[in-house]
Order: structure tokens, then sequence, then C-alpha cells
């Protein structure tokens, strides 16, 4: 007689080794999904994190992320960020609008409109965007690796709107305003490109002042007659002097005279 136990069947035919290992199977897959969940939450929560945002609304941060080639039907273009960028895009607008005619109380029209122009452009949010880490959630369709990282990376900019939106419509305007001035304050106040010509905008400033034309001295000269550098200096009564180095007295006087400008706060809210 045989010391192995026989396998006593179920009523459906089973033995209780089968019955067993499918248990354990069960289990198995109950664990996996368990973890699977808890990582998606976990992921989830850093993603939030890194944005300042908690969604009471998780599916349109998902929307937010998601490019249209990841939609099994191309009808369904709704279920992509397409149109959470479109209010995005507004929203943004709107804010910044708001925040540059609080902070530049002295700033014209014009001047606001240029640095609103730079500010909302699409590499300005593509920035805002790569240093959230948003590049990784996005969610692609089955396309290969080169492709996909190019893809994300020319998307940034309309990802970064389509999760304002998602702000927006998640929290209201004030965690949408909260969201933009985090990321938006600091590029506001350092000019990243010129309005206009720095020369001229230190000239208007000074006969704003009072001022006399901005005086430029050369200090300077340098280097071979082929290729000189040029040291100059721009003078202002009052003010102590700045000055900027160029391969022109030109280009040496802008850059004084842009020295001259982030030094005395020209154009912003010391103005």
């Amino acid at each position: 007689m045989s010391e192995d136990a026989p396998d006593i069947l179920t009523s459906s035919g089973e033995s209780n080794s089968q019955v067993e290992s499918g248990r354990k199977v069960a289990a198995k897959k109950k664990r996996a999904r368990t973890r699977a969940k808890s990582a998606g939450k976990a992921a989830s929560s850093a993603l939030e994190a890194r944005i300042g945002h908690k969604f009471a609304n998780a599916a349109l941060l998902a929307t937010a992320l998601t490019h249209v080639s990841a939609l099994k039907s191309a009808r369904k273009r709704g279920d992509s960020y397409q149109r959470l960028e479109f209010l995005g895009d507004h929203v943004l607008g709107l804010i910044v609008s708001d925040m540059l005619y609080r902070t530049f109380p002295n700033a014209d029209e014009g001047e606001l409109s240029k640095r609103l122009a730079d500010l909302v452009r699409k590499e300005s949010c593509a920035e805002v965007a790569k240093l959230l880490g948003l590049a990784e959630d996005i969610k692609l369709g089955a396309v290969g690796a080169a492709v996909g990282a190019r893809l994300r990376r020319s998307v940034l900019g309309d990802v970064c709107e389509a999760v304002i939106g998602a702000v927006f419509l998640d929290g209201g305007y004030q965690a949408a305003a909260q969201f933009v001035e985090r990321n938006w304050t600091e590029r506001m106040r350092v000019l990243r490109r010129p309005l206009r010509d720095p020369k001229t905008m230190l000239q208007e400033w000074a006969q704003g002042k009072g001022l006399p034309t901005p005086i430029y001295r050369e200090i300077e000269r340098t280097g071979p007659h082929h290729d000189p550098q040029f040291r100059i200096a721009v003078e202002l009564p009052g003010l102590a002097t700045a000055e900027g180095v160029g391969g022109s007295k030109r280009a040496a006087e802008k850059a004084a005279a842009s020295a001259m400008i982030a030094r005395e706060g020209v154009g912003g809210a010391n103005d």
C-alpha cells in the first residue's frame, strides 16, 4: 500500500492538490494586483505632489497626460489632453496677465503684452513641464522608443497647459493661480528676452526720471585688430556707472545699458 495519501476529488472533479494550486495562483494574482494598485497610488501621489495639487477627480489629471495616440479610437479625441490644453492656455494667459499687471505698475500696455507673450509661449510652458518631471508621465500609444522620446519633448508645452486646465476644473481659479504663481513668478521677474533695445529702454527711463541722455565712454580696447574687445561704461547723474563688454562698441554699449537696467530695476516693480 502506497504511503502517499490519494488526492480526494471534489464535486467538480478536481483533486485537492489542484484546488490548492488554484488557490495559490489566485492569491498570487491578488497580491500582484494589490501591489500594482499600491504602486499606482504612490505614483499618483508623487505626481500630485510635484504639481502641488491633490485632485478630487483623478480622471482630469489622467486626461491631461494622455496623448491622442494612446486612444483606442481616434474618434474620441476628447479623451486626450487637447480640450484641456485649450482651456489651460486661456487660464494661463489670464493668470499671468493679472500677475504682470500687479507686479509692474509702471509698465505700459505694450510692455505688458510683450512680457505676456514671452511667458506663455510653448517653450516657456515646456520648460515648466520639464522642471516638474512630466515627460515620463505622458501616456503615448504604441510608438518606438526613439519616436516616443521625440514626441514627449514636442508635446511638453501642450501637456503643461492641459495640466493647468485640469487643475482649474478640479480646484477652481484659486488652485490654478497658485500653480501658475509657483512656477511662473521667478520667470516673470527674470527677463529672459529683451523687450526692446536696452539703450532705448535706458534712455526712456532716464527721461522719465528727469535725467539727461546717458553718456557712453570707452574704458578700454583689447585684443587683436581683427577681433577687438571693447569695455564701455554708461553714466547717468546720481547713479554709479555700469560697464559692459562686447566685440563692437555698440554691443558693449548695449551690455552696459543692460547692466544698468538690471541693477536699477528698470521696467520692474522698483521702477
